[in-house]
């Protein structure tokens, strides 16, 4: 009788509320104008059915967010959880089956698929989880191991509606909105996913995955500035964690701090903590920074650091070096990698290798050695057309002519390498004054791969060769 009258009490409090709420927006609306209208889009609002359903419903009580349970079903659940107390997981899960039903309480199914999730049968839990939510929407908790199921399995897009409804149902935990976050993140939704990691930091302020993931959800949203100062704040409390170092780090060169970043990169390496990534990413820095000595020690210290990682980025790097004259550091990375690397070097990676040594060698004025390095290539590739036409310019430079129409017609019977070959045997022919030779070529190169310089050429020598 008592709970009647708070009931009817609560009741009245709320009417006379509302009243006076209707009373007060009545006075707002006559004092600004007796004419004015609600705007359509709260037009739509009010007058959308869904919305007056729910108005509706709200005068009810709010339903339990557990099944309720018989005396009888109450007896076997004790039962069960005795046996699940001594460790006697299949059996109780039998006994469970025996009281299963399409009928049965969802709390049956909520036991069994805890029984499952405790034995790491993450699927059969999770298909029993999903009737006993089907069976009964409102219960809390089994919406929510669903959602950590889904999450471990990386089932990031069911995981969100799971997670949603326990919010929903009132389970405003930090761990809840955590993993919510973490599978937005995982979906890309950055912006759900940092309102999700702000409210459960809100609940737990000490839990510093929260705190990372809501900075890597700031960093992908480009807030750079955001994440640089919240990273600053977390490396005050927690200076020996290498993940907030590479994440400001990643965060300033994002600011266009390149120098800033290198030194978060080089702390890392000092805490020892960097990784192969983390050394070849300041390696780029430095080269971009012209800072080519302290480049190729990182290159160097990143392929030291796992030997049986790919090359290809020290290999880049050394090309890059190699066409700004760095010669001095572009031997030096070569050098460290076929020492580090020794017989694990594929053929392409050999290949790499020397063409970059012969880059070296024409850079040093050593013609002889660019040659015996060309020829290892052709050796190891007979098919690499690059180190065919390099070989003909050499032999070309070094006055042997018909040598190097011979590797120009080796490597124009290539392919690929077809139009860059016959260019260069066109300009052999036109350097010895064989102008009505070299046009067939041109326009065959033209043919195979239009380029507005050749075009030039090829009209260049065209106009040469009429006037002879």
């Amino acid at each position: 009788m008592k709970k009647l009258k708070s009931r009817i009490i609560n009741y009245r409090i709320l009417s006379s509320a509302i009243f006076l709420l209707i009373l007060g927006i009545a006075s707002y609306v006559e004092a600004q104008n007796q004419e004015s209208q609600l705007s359509q889009l709260e037009l739509d609002i009010w007058n959308d059915p869904a919305f007056q359903k729910e108005f509706i419903e709200s005068y009810k009580a709010e339903t339990e967010i557990e099944p309720r349970v018989t005396s009888e079903e109450r007896d076997k659940m004790q039962k069960v959880l005795a046996l699940i107390s001594s460790g006697q997981m299949d059996k109780a899960a039998k006994l469970i089956e025996k009281s299963r039903g399409e009928a049965g309480n969802a709390l049956y199914d909520f036991m069994l698929a805890n029984i499952f999730f405790q034995q790491e049968k993450l699927d059969q839990a999770a298909e029993i989880y999903e009737i006993a939510v089907e069976k009964y929407p409102k219960f809390r908790r089994a919406w929510r191991n669903l959602g950590l199921i889904y999450v471990r399995n990386s089932e990031f897009a069911k995981a969100l509606p799971a997670l949603t409804r326990v919010i929903e149902l009132g389970g405003n935990d930090s761990l809840t909105y955590g993993l919510l976050g973490f599978a937005y993140s995982s979906v890309e939704n950055y912006l759900s996913a940092e309102t999700a990691f702000r409210m459960a930091i809100l609940l737990d302020p000490k839990t510093l995955d929260w705190k990372m993931g809501l900075a890597r959800s700031l960093f992908k949203q480009e807030s750079f500035s955001q994440a640089v100062a919240l990273c600053g704040r977390l490396i005050d409390d927690q200076p020996d964690q290498a993940d907030l170092w590479l994440l400001q780090a990643n965060a300033f060169l994002g600011l266009n701090r390149p120098l800033k970043a290198a030194e978060n990169y080089e702390l890392v390496d000092r805490l020892g903590k960097s990784t192969v990534e983390s050394l070849n990413m300041l390696g780029d820095i430095y080269i971009n920074e012209e800072l080519y000595e302290m480049a190729v020690h990182s290159y160097i210290r990143a392929i030291e650091k796992n030997p049986k990682n790919n090359v290809d980025r020290a290999i880049r790097a050394a090309k890059v070096l190699t066409a700004r004259g760095a010669v001095k550091e572009t031997r030096q990375l070569i050098e460290s990698i076929k020492t580090l690397h020794g017989g694990q070097l594929g053929t392409e990676e050999q290949k790499d290798l020397l063409k970059l040594q012969a880059r070296l060698a024409v850079a040093e004025g050593s013609g002889d050695e660019e040659a015996r390095v060309l020829e290892e290539i052709v050796a190891l590739d007979p098919l690499d057309g690059e180190a065919l036409i390099l070989l003909g310019q050499h032999s070309n430079r070094s006055g042997n002519s018909e040598k190097a129409v011979f590797y120009y017609e080796r490597a124009a019977s290539i392919e690929k390498h077809e139009a860059d070959a016959k260019v260069r045997h066109a300009q052999l022919l036109v350097g010895t004054g064989k102008y009505n030779e070299a046009l067939p070529l041109l326009r065959r190169a033209q043919l195979l791969k239009p380029r507005d310089d050749v075009q030039k050429y090829l009209e260049q020598v065209e106009q040469v060769a009429k006037t002879r």
